[in-house]
């Protein structure tokens, strides 16, 4: 049997990296069996769906790297692949449940519906549709259709006992009587996450389902309606949850978690799906870097933990700087240019690749390279407020001196500038840092910069000369 997995996000927003956690080791599945991946859009809630987030979905994934091989913009032979152009589907699908006397009309309004869960409660019994709509008769459903009563779909869940084999959770069992009767369809119509997600696994032939562990009780209904449908429900893998710091499920409470606000803060693709694989799955003991093809290569579930992954941003830059050492000059500078060029600044190129060495072991996150580098490339240099502090306590006629000293320098080499740095500062009886921070102060506008001699050997003899000048 050829694996088909799937990922299907409901596009109200940025993707979340728990979200795409989740499609990540459904996609790593797909691609480590040599299947099919399939990505499904759950667009039915209007109300709450945008374009602009749908194409941000799609654009999120590839820049991480997920890729598909069916799909909306794709297209395939199980299409469509937005839920929203599927009504009809779905529609024939419930006429064919109500034919079988797999599902009925439920006439029950909200508040009655509320009402009897109270009463139950009461009665010290679990809250749950009691099914009064399955018993009516042909002339009680004939009254509530004369008064014009709306009325929801409900599928007659079968009062035996559940069991779901989880590939990740064990075998998870629901008694008998223990799951209620549930909406198929709304009451205006549109149906509900329980209909869609069992019939678009059935018709596109998906053979494994990996999602959250938050929808480990819809598995037992989603399988049931599959079943009614003539179908074989797929295998389930429920993934735990990625939890904040606090312990509490990964949310806007704890900053933006999307991937689009990392992709903006300077994460590279390669370092956030590095780390989210780690977050839940490891390839062994030791290992922490994979490349996307490692990871093909080695995933599966039986190494994915039951227990809920935490996710720590700090974790995730120091992996983010692994990568950036691992970029060539070129690379890097191409990849800066987009967070310098945002910044305002317009960079001379060859400038910015020789820049790379000095950078790439200090930069946690991409879009530190425009305070680490905005001198180079602009000469409005204000010093900000400890660099101005730095050039107020230098000692008088220390940066005269110091200019005096790098002036004739030959050749302007980092070599060159370090050892007339020294002389400067030895001159005035400042050790090394000293001496060279009110100079990094007034070349950089800044108290911190890549290597000062090699800062200044890009800055350039007459630039260093004028900045040095014009503090003095």
């Amino acid at each position: 049997m050829s694996v088909r997995c799937r990922f299907a996000p409901a596009p109200s927003g940025s993707i979340h990296v728990g979200n795409v956690r989740t499609g990540l080791f459904s996609w790593a599945f797909a691609r480590h069996h040599g299947g099919a991946f399939v990505l499904r859009v759950e667009d039915t809630d209007a109300s709450r769906v945008t374009e602009e987030a749908y194409h941000g979905v799609m654009e999120s994934l590839r820049w991480l790297g997920i890729d598909w091989d069916e799909g909306p913009d794709l297209g395939g032979p199980h299409g469509p692949y937005r839920q929203s152009q599927r009504m009809d589907i779905y529609r024939e699908t419930v006429e064919r449940l109500r034919a079988q006397g797999d599902a009925y009309p439920c006439y029950c309004t909200e508040e009655e519906l509320e009402q009897r869960r109270a009463a139950a409660m009461a009665r010290g019994e679990p809250p749950g549709y009691d099914g009064r709509c399955r018993m009516l008769s042909d002339q009680e459903r004939a009254a509530f259709e004369s008064e014009g009563r709306p009325a929801a779909i409900r599928f007659a869940m079968p009062e035996t006992e559940h069991v779901v084999r989880d590939l990740v959770k064990g075998e998870v069992r629901w008694g008998p009587g223990q799951l209620r009767d549930f909406v198929l369809v709304r009451s205006d119509g549109t149906p509900v996450f329980l209909l869609a997600v069992a019939v678009d696994d059935l018709l596109m032939g998906i053979t494994h389902v990996i999602r959250g562990d938050d929808l480990l009780a819809s598995a037992p209904r989603n399988a049931a309606v599959i079943s009614a449908l003539g179908g074989a429900p797929p295998a389930y893998a429920h993934v735990p949850q990625v939890n904040g710091s606090d312990g509490k499920p990964l949310s806007k409470r704890h900053g933006s978690t999307s991937v689009e606000a990392f992709r903006e803060h300077g994460i590279l693709p390669e370092a956030l799906m590095n780390y989210l694989a780690l977050l839940g799955w490891s390839k062994d003991a030791e290992t922490t870097f994979l490349s996307r093809e490692e990871l093909v290569a080695a995933f599966d579930l039986e190494r994915v933990s039951s227990n809920p992954a935490q996710f720590d941003a700090q974790k995730l830059e120091w992996m983010n700087n692994h990568y950036i050492q691992g970029c060539d000059d070129d690379d890097l500078a191409a990849r800066c240019l987009h967070f310098l060029s945002i910044a305002g600044l317009t960079p001379d190129l060859e400038l910015l690749r020789r820049a790379m060495p000095l950078v790439k072991e200090r930069m946690k996150t991409l879009a530190e390279s425009v305070e680490l580098l905005r001198f180079l490339f602009t000469d409005d240099v204000e010093p900000n407020e400890k660099a101005a502090e730095l050039l107020a306590k230098a000692p008088e006629g220390y940066l005269a001196s110091a200019t005096a000293t790098l002036e004739p320098v030959e050749p302007w080499t980092g070599e060159s500038i370090a050892a007339a740095l020294d002389e400067a500062a030895s001159g005035a009886g400042l050790n090394r840092t000293k001496g060279w921070q009110p100079i990094r102060a007034a070349a950089t506008g800044s108290n911190v910069s890549p290597p000062l001699p090699e800062s200044l050997e890009l800055l350039g003899r007459e630039r260093t000369l004028a900045r040095l000048r014009a503090a003095v």
